[in-house]
């Protein structure tokens, strides 16, 4: 009985992530983030390797919530792995805000007519500084 019950639970729990996971990606793909980020980038022939990175992403975040492994690949692999993560990440969040109109609509109210593109690299710093935070200190992310 008890074997049917953590059965169950992993059941419940593996669907529960693919519906989620779905609805992320699903989200992602119906505002266009993936091709207004190619699109300014000038990398439209490679859409599909940033779905497949986001994808692949999503599978191996979810691995890494849910399995304990250690792989000994040393500090400075970390700190590469991170920046990575963070150059990824800030690109996806300003995708993600431009297509929302978030940052025009704050430059018209804020009158910010100069110095726009340094407020962009500033948050994507941004997210790189906390990715690196995130794998360098102990604890943070609890």
């Amino acid at each position: 009985m008890e074997t049917i019950k953590y059965i169950l639970m992993f059941l419940i729990g593996i669907g529960g992530g693919i519906v989620i996971s779905g609805a992320v990606f699903a989200f992602i793909a119906i505002i266009g983030i993936v091709p207004r980020l190619a699109q300014k980038t000038k990398t439209e022939n490679k859409i599909m390797l940033y779905e497949n990175a986001i994808i692949l992403g999503g599978i191996f975040g979810t691995f890494n919530i849910n399995f304990y492994y250690y792989l000994p690949i040393g500090k400075i692999t970390v700190l590469f792995y991170s920046l990575i993560i963070g150059i990824f990440y800030g690109c996806l969040a300003v995708s993600l805000a431009e297509v929302l109109d978030v940052i025009p609509i704050l430059a018209r109210r804020h009158k910010l007519n100069k110095g726009l593109k340094y407020f962009i690299v500033c948050i994507a710093l941004g997210k790189t500084l906390g990715s690196l935070l995130y794998y360098f200190v102990d604890g943070f992310y609890y």
